[in-house]
C-alpha cells in the first residue's frame, strides 16, 4: 500500500523509519555502556561491536544510494527493517564477541538499505527541510522515551533487554513500511545522469565530520561520567535531560528554515560542537559535564536539518540524500571504536584533541561549500 510523503500515513511511516534507522544517534552511550557493563567487554571491544553495525549500514548505503531511482523502495524498506529486527532478536540470545559482531553487521546492512531509501524519499518530497525536521522531532520524542525506559530496563534485566528493544523498534518500522511507505515519482529527465556538484560533495564530507565528532564524544558519555565518579544514576539523568533537550532542535530548525542560511549555520555549529566535546571530555565537575552533554547532540540535529535541505537543493535526484546513512554513519562507525581505543591509550585528553582536529576539518568543508555553492543556495530563501 503506497501513499505520498505529504500524506499523514506516509509522513508517519517516514518518521518511524528515520527513528529506527538513526537509533545510533540516540542509543550510542547506552549501547557501548551496556556492552561494557553487562557483557564484560572493554571499551575498545564494545566500540567495535557497535562499529560492526554502523559499518554494515555505511556499506549498504554506499551501494543503495546510487541505485535509489531504480530500487523497489517500499520492498527494500520493509525487508531491511524486518531483517534487522531478526538480527537484534538473535543478538539478545548470544553473548560472545564474534556472534554479537556478526549479528550487528547483518543488522547494519539491513538497516542501512532501508534507511537509504527512507532518506532518498524524504529528499524527493515537496519540502525536504520541513519533512526532515518533522522526522528529527520524532527522533527527539523517541529519545525521551528511550532514555527514560531503556537504561532502567537494562539495569533490571541485563544487556539482552537493549537488543530486544532494538528488535521491537525495527519490527515496528517494518510494519509501518508494509502499511504505507510513500511512493515518489522518479521518472522524467533521468536525474541520476548528472554528476553531483562539488558543493554537494563538500557538504557530504562536512556532515560526515560532524557525525564523527558526535560519535567520538557521545558514545563515551556514559563511560566518562561513570569513570569520573559521577555515578550511574546521575549519568542516566543526564541522558533523560538530553532526550528532553533534543525535542527542540529539529522543530526549531523547521521554523527557521527561511530565516537562517544553512551554510552559516554549519560554519558556526562545527566549532561549537568541538567546544562542547572539550567540556564533556575534560571537565572534572559534574555540572559542566552534564550541561555540555545534555545539549551536545542538539547541535548535530539542528545543523543536519539545514544541511539536509541544502543538499536536496544541490542534488534534486535524491541520490545524495539516499547516501545520508553513509555520511552520518561513516563517522558514527569510526567513532565508538576510535574513541574507545584513544581513551584506553591516551585518556580522555587524547579524545579532546581528536575532537578539535575533526571540528577543524568540518569547518573547512563548510567553508568550501560557502565558496562553491550558488549564492541563492547559501542564503535563506
Amino acid at each position: 500500500m503506497h501513499t505520498s510523503p505529504e500524506a499523514g500515513r506516509g509522513r508517519a511511516a517516514l518518521m518511524l523509519c528515520h527513528f529506527a534507522g538513526m537509533v545510533d544517534l540516540v542509543a550510542l552511550p547506552v549501547w557501548v555502556g551496556t556492552l561494557a557493563q553487562h557483557h564484560g567487554f572493554d571499551l575498545e571491544h564494545a566500540g567495535m561491536i557497535v562499529t560492526a553495525f554502523l559499518l554494515g549500514a555505511v556499506g549498504a548505503s554506499l551501494v543503495a544510494a546510487p541505485l535509489y531511482i531504480r530500487l523497489p523502495r517500499a520492498a527494500c524498506a520493509f525487508g531491511g527493517y524486518a531483517i534487522a529486527a531478526l538480527a537484534f532478536l538473535g543478538a539478545s540470545r548470544v553473548a560472545g564477541f564474534g556472534a554479537l559482531a556478526a549479528l550487528h553487521l547483518v543488522a547494519g546492512i539491513a538497516t542501512g538499505t532501508a534507511l537509504s531509501v527512507t532518506h532518498g524519499t524524504i529528499g524527493r518530497s515537496a519540502n525536504p527541510h520541513r519533512l526532515f525536521a518533522m522526522a528529527g522531532t520524532a527522533l527527539g520524542i523517541g529519545a525521551v522515551i528511550f532514555y527514560a525506559a531503556v537504561p532502567p530496563a537494562v539495569a533490571a534485566h541485563g544487556g539482552s533487554a537493549l537488543f530486544l528493544v532494538f528488535a521491537g523498534l525495527m519490527g515496528a518500522a517494518a510494519l509501518a513500511c508494509a502499511l504505507g511507505f510513500p511512493n515518489v515519482a522518479t521518472g522524467g529527465r533521468a536525474p541520476s545522469a548528472a554528476p553531483l556538484p562539488r558543493a554537494a560533495w563538500c557538504a557530504i564530507l562536512g556532515v560526515g565530520c560532524l557525525a564523527l565528532n558526535q560519535a567520538l564524544t557521545f558514545s563515551m558519555l556514559d563511560r566518562i561520567g561513570v569513570l569520573r565518579g559521577f555515578g550511574q544514576d546521575k549519568v542516566n539523568g543526564v541522558l533523560v535531560v538530553c532526550g528532553l533537550v533534543n525535542l527542540l532542535p529539529a522543530a526549531v530548525a523547521g521554523l527557521l528554515q527561511k530565516r537562517l542560511s544553512p551554510v552559516r549555520v554549519a560554519i558556526v555549529a562545527a566549532p561549537l560542537q568541538a567546544a562542547l566535546a572539550l567540556v564533556v571530555t575534560l571537565s572534572a565537575g559534574f555540572l559542566p559535564y552534564a550541561l555540555a552533554g545534555a545539549v551536545y547532540p542538539a547541535v548535530l540535529i539542528f545543523t543536519h536539518t539545514f544541511l539536509f535541505g541544502l543538499i536536496a537543493r544541490l542534488d534534486p535526484s535524491g541520490r545524495a540524500l539516499a547516501s545520508t546513512p553513509a555520511m552520518m554513519m561513516t563517522g558514527s562507525a569510526i567513532g565508538p571504536a576510535l574513541a574507545g581505543s584513544v581513551a584506553m591509550r591516551a585518556g580522555f585528553g587524547g579524545q579532546a584533541l581528536l575532537a578539535i582536529l575533526v571540528g577543524a576539518a568540518a569547518t573547512l568543508c563548510f567553508a568550501l561549500v560557502a565558496s562553491r555553492a550558488h549564492p541563492s543556495l547559501k542564503e535563506a530563501t
